[in-house]
Order: C-alpha cells, then structure tokens, then sequence
C-alpha cells in the first residue's frame, strides 16, 4: 500500500488542488487579490532569477553536442507539440469549451520539466547528460519561443499581446540573465541547496495559482466549466500525451539514435513543464482567462508523471 501510494500520489499536486479549491470557495477582497497578484508577480521575478543563478552554462554548452538527439527533442516541444495542440484546439472547442481549448493550445507551446525529465530518464537508464542538456535548452529557449508562439498562434484567445511578450522579457528573461551573470559567484552554492529553489518554485506555483483562481472566481468564469468537460479535457490529455510517447520514441530510432539516447528523446520530448508554464501564464494572459488555462496544464503535468514513471520502471527492467 506504501509503494502503491508513494507511486501515485504526489503531495505537490494535492497542495495544488487544494490550493485551486481554496481559491474557488474562499471570498477574497479585491484588496487582498491585489496584494496576491504583486506577491505573484515579485515570486515569479525572483524564481526566473534563481533559475539563472543555479543553471551551469558550462553544462548547456557540453551537452549541445549531441545535434541529433537535441534537434530531435526540441522539434518534439516546439513542432509536434504545437501541431497537435492546434489541431486538438480546433477540434474539441465543441466538447471541452474554447477556454479549456485554449489551454490546451498553451500547454503544446510550453518547454519541456527537467527535474521529472531527468529523473525518469536516469531511472530507465538513459542518456542523463543528453537529458540535463535538453531539457535546460528547451526551458531557456522556451522564454522566448513560448511568447512568441502564444502571440502568433492565441492572439484571439486572451493574450496580452506584444505587452505580455515585453513583460515576459522584463519579468522573466531579465532575472534569468542577471541570474547568469550572477552564477560563476553562487551557482554552486545555489545547486548545495536544493531545497532553496524547490521551495521557490512550489511557493511560485501555489502563490500565482491561487490569485488568479480567486480572479476568475470573482468574475464567474467558472459558470461556463462542467464536469463533462474535465472529464474530455482528461481523455485528450492521455491521447496527446500517448502520440507524443510513440511519435519520440519511434523517431529516435528513425534518427538512429542508441537506445539510452531514445529514452532521453522519449522522457524530455513527451514532457510540458508546470513549474514553467504557470508562472508564464499569469505574465502572459489577464488574471482570469490564466485560471482556465491552467487546467490543462495541471492536468496533463500530473498524467505525465504516472504514466511516465511506469514506463521508465519497465524501461529499466528491459
């Protein structure tokens, strides 16, 4: 019983629906979603910040090398990806609802995890350094392919536009660089201590959630959201996320690659990352319309992580 729950409950994720549940039935005074959304704001600031501060650049460039395995990742999360949330988004808007859609569309346009891509990929005994490598590409590339892909492809579905690109570039991409410049004085102190940005990211996470949850509360934009639609919302999220895993896996061995190399491409190029996208969303879209986007993103992080874990266990014993 200890495994079976150690395997599928992830505390994260019940703080998170806990967190979402509190901001659906909870009153709170605009005042207070004020003091949130700056809280929020300052979170988001400074995790980019800590991201840049703790990333070895020296570990980018090593792992760059590899141009298959890292051309064939990043076509995964910023190609297919994006193909297949379009093509989902504009053929279950009559099932799921056009917010719920077009938070399907976001998630197919965000970088890829790297702690779970990581993880994962070591657990099954693949290529660790190739998986390090891509999965902090795709996250720093992800700064500025994401907002640009949002304002190309949801410019009619709440985005904010070239302000929200501008404020990406000042809320995100600046502590990152600073953060980088920062790193050759307290990277490593930084990386001893896990915990620190562990704790900066769940916070993030949590803080931007509940504000703008409590927004679209107060503004009843949860009226228009039924259980139904969740329930299609989930069928969707295990279809696109079974596509990715076969399409990644069948391609490395269209690429040539090794097998830990493949298993690499399978765990970063089928993975969407929540502590990314939540925090970029809020910076990217009003407070309310961020809420539904949300949903999926959460969805899919937590499918990923059960169906993923199995399949690297059985990698492993391969």
């Amino acid at each position: 019983m200890r495994e079976l729950v150690k395997r599928w409950f992830d505390p994260f994720v019940a703080m998170l629906v806990l967190t979402m549940v509190a901001g659906l039935l909870v009153p709170v005074p605009p005042v207070v979603r004020g003091v949130v959304d700056a809280a929020g704001d300052v979170a988001v600031t400074v995790l980019f910040g800590v991201y840049g501060m703790r990333l070895s650049t020296r570990e980018v460039l090593g792992g760059l090398r590899n141009v298959r395995l890292q051309g064939g990742i990043l076509t995964a999360t910023y190609v297919l990806f994006p193909i297949l949330g379009l093509l989902i988004s504009w053929t279950t808007t009559p099932l799921i609802g056009a917010a719920l859609a077009a938070g399907v569309l976001y998630l197919s346009l965000l970088p890829s995890t790297v702690q779970s891509s990581v993880a994962f990929t070591s657990l099954a005994r693949g290529n660790v350094a190739g998986a390090i490598c891509a999965a902090t590409v795709s996250n720093v590339l992800g700064m500025v392919l994401t907002p640009l892909l949002v304002l190309a492809l949801m410019g009619a579905s709440g985005a904010t536009g070239l302000g929200g690109l501008r404020s990406v570039l000042l809320q995100l991409l600046l502590p990152f660089v600073v953060g980088q410049l920062l790193q050759p004085f307290v990277g490593g102190w930084i990386r001893a201590r896990r915990w620190l940005t562990l704790t900066v990211d769940r916070g993030t996470i949590l803080v931007v959630v509940f504000g703008a949850v409590a927004t679209a509360s107060a503004q009843g934009v949860w009226d228009a959201v039924s259980w139904g639609m969740i329930a299609g919302l989930l069928v969707l999220s295990a279809a696109l996320l079974g596509v990715m895993l076969a399409a990644t896996w069948f391609g490395g061995r269209g690429l040539a690659l090794d097998r830990p190399d493949r298993i690499a491409l399978l765990m970063c190029g089928s993975k969407k990352s929540l502590a990314t996208g939540l925090p970029m969303a809020v910076v990217l879209f009003p407070a309310a319309t961020a809420a539904t986007i949300a949903v999926p993103v959460i969805l899919f992080h937590q499918l990923q992580l059960i169906v993923c874990a199995s399949l690297a266990r059985h990698l492993a014993r391969r």
